[in-house]
């Protein structure tokens, strides 16, 4: 279950994702490997779900390994803002 104030990150592969939630659960972060959302477009199905208190230690993690998500979205209500675009 995605609450609101929840992270979504998007990767381009399962390959990455895997390799994500491996280094984040690693670091023992609070995060949790997911179906995508079908409101959001993944080429793998998977998706990262985490938390705003973990928000700068996961995607910290992440940009130092060069395993940035294709794109970032956070629920808000019924649906998913986009992280990043201009609005």
């Amino acid at each position: 279950m995605i609450k609101d104030g929840d992270f979504v990150a998007i990767f381009n592969s399962i390959h990455r994702v895997m390799e994500a939630e491996r280094l984040l659960k690693d670091k023992q972060l609070k995060i949790l490997l997911i179906p995508a959302p079908r409101a959001l477009a993944a080429d793998c199905g998977l998706a990262i779900r985490y938390a705003e208190d973990v928000r700068g230690e996961v995607e910290g993690t992440l940009a130092a390994a060069g395993l940035l998500p294709r794109d970032l979205y956070r629920k808000n209500g019924d649906s998913f803002e986009k992280i990043g675009e201009e609005q």
